[in-house]
């Protein structure tokens, strides 16, 4: 019997249980997939803790994940029982030993790229790609503010916006993290606990401000983001590790500056199965190639999620982690 991860009501980390979790066969337009590896996220989080809201309980759940297709159902024509896929997407549940999935959220994994780093990057790295291929395209000689530097999506990134010729300035909690964003692209480290992070980006800047910030803190760097933004800067609010932004009066972003703020999401740029494939592409392209190197710098047995989830929300990972079931 196939066993995962499941929770029964919102809560912390001990609301998880690992228990059995049978799987059908696969329907129309689904696969059935057998997890080699499966991608740790802040966003499991928010799902465990009830920030986003569920369908239902019992939930599985985990958002990303790789392994070999078992079985196909009825329509699917592009995959085969034995290929090698790598998601990120919903609908959860990936924190299983086996799951179902629709076809069409899949892509095909390839050879060069081992099932670990496929699980450790695919969410982490396709939101990369479109924080800075999309949501503000980083172009040669930019100057660029990313917060949590030494995070999962914080070293992929940087070392990205490098390899895109920007010139990257990062946020951390502390001198090692510090070292470590530098070793993966960053220019300029700011630690954040000990530091006034507007005033080093206005200082580093020579005044100017920077023309893109990359949150993913949320309410504790919020407004000094905005502080850090050139007039008519883009400020990317795409996670809150410190909790949700509170509302704010929007006349603020005319004040300083005639600034852009959005609040994007994954899901919104893969939402369409040819924006998914050619983000995965690019994604596999800059790491084929070297100019990415996906740290997995944890492991954990998939049944010890829970500590996982503790360790993540203490800000004691850096890096991508994975959990192997």
């Amino acid at each position: 019997m196939s066993k995962a991860i499941r929770f029964h009501a919102h809560g912390g980390p001990e609301v998880f249980v690992w228990e059995e979790a049978p799987v059908g066969a696969p329907g129309p337009g689904q696969i059935k997939i057998r997890h080699q590896a499966v991608g740790l996220n802040y966003i499991d989080v928010y799902h465990r803790m009830g920030v986003y809201p569920l369908a239902g309980f019992p939930a599985i759940p985990g958002l990303e994940g790789a392994g070999t297709v078992e079985a196909v159902g009825p329509g699917v024509v592009d995959l085969k029982a034995g290929d090698r896929i790598a998601y990120a997407s919903p609908p959860m549940g990936a924190y299983a030993e086996e799951r179902l999935m629709p076809a069409d959220r899949v892509v095909k994994l390839p050879d060069a790229i081992d099932f670990k780093i496929a699980a450790a990057m695919m969410l982490q790295g396709m939101t990369a790609q479109y924080l800075l291929k999309r949501t503000y395209p980083v172009q040669k000689g930019d100057t660029i503010l990313v917060h949590a530097a030494a995070g999962g999506v914080g070293l992929i990134l940087c070392q990205w916006a490098r390899h895109l010729g920007a010139t990257v300035i990062g946020t951390v909690g502390s001198e090692a993290k510090a070292q470590l964003a530098r070793a993966h692209g960053c220019d300029h480290t700011i630690l954040y606990r000990q530091e006034d992070f507007t005033k080093r980006v206005k200082e580093i800047t020579g005044g100017q401000g920077v023309p893109v910030v990359y949150d993913s803190v949320g309410k504790d760097t919020f407004m000094g983001s905005l502080d850090c933004l050139k007039p008519l800067g883009m400020m990317v609010s795409y996670g809150n590790a410190s909790g949700t932004v509170p509302p704010f009066d929007l006349g603020i972003l005319a004040g300083k500056g005639s600034l852009f703020l959005t609040r994007p999401t994954l899901m919104t740029y893969i939402a369409k199965r040819e924006d998914l494939v050619r983000i995965a592409a690019d994604l596999f392209e800059v790491v084929g190639k070297g100019a990415v190197k996906i740290e997995i710098h944890q492991t954990y047995a998939l049944k010890d999620a829970a500590q996982a989830h503790r360790d993540l929300e203490a800000r004691q990972t850096t890096g991508s982690t994975v959990l192997l079931p």
